[in-house]
């Protein structure tokens, strides 16, 4: 799907919904992340004006998709809770070398195709999230709202492809990257727990 090396384990789904409190509180804090990553890396390139106004855009989504997943959460009668390590992405960040002196090469660039792969990963689950829910059928309100953020994801992935070809303006290396950090992120979920996550 998208990007992806590796499917998701196929238990998974079922292992999220049978604890929704816990996949619920893990997705309102990944929305906080993806919205603070998209304004810090519009805030470390300011130069790049075009590059920084989608990443607000992109930010005031998933802020949206934020409030959308404290209100379901409100709605069971839960609170958020406080975020856990987020392991994957940085095991991800790690793998591909984000963040060490001296590498990467274009470290926006990667850093990019570090959030395209993560909403690609987040698409792919919540596409099973709906049809588990969709095979249920006795959450209508919520198979409607990860139907939802199962077409945002989608867009995501491709607005982080597209602004890290905008920066690079050599598509071919672009891809060759994201296939790279891809297969890394494959030999990751490869290693993770089934844990009632969205990237778990």
């Amino acid at each position: 799907m998208l990007c992806l090396t590796r499917p998701t384990d196929p238990t998974w789904a079922a292992v999220a919904l049978a604890d929704l409190a816990t996949l619920l509180r893990d997705h309102a804090h990944c929305e906080m992340k993806a919205a603070s990553n998209a304004l810090s890396l519009a805030a470390r390139w300011p130069e790049r004006t075009e590059v920084a106004r989608a990443l607000v855009e992109l930010a005031e989504e998933e802020l949206r998709h934020f409030r959308g997943v404290l209100d379901e959460l409100t709605r069971r009668g839960l609170t958020l809770g406080k975020p856990e390590v987020d392991v994957y992405a940085a095991e991800l960040r790690k793998a591909i070398g984000v963040g060490r002196k001296g590498a990467p090469e274009d470290p926006l660039v990667d850093r990019l195709l570090v959030g395209a792969v993560i909403e690609a990963r987040s698409c792919e689950r919540f596409r099973l999230l709906c049809e588990a829910l969709r095979a249920r059928g006795d959450e209508p309100e919520l198979l409607a709202f990860y139907e939802e953020l199962f077409a945002c994801e989608a867009r995501h992935y491709r607005t982080f492809v597209d602004l890290a070809t905008s920066v690079k303006a050599d598509a071919a290396a672009v891809r060759a990257r994201l296939e790279e950090i891809a297969r890394a992120e494959g030999r990751l979920v490869e290693v993770l727990g089934k844990e009632p996550t969205v990237h778990g």
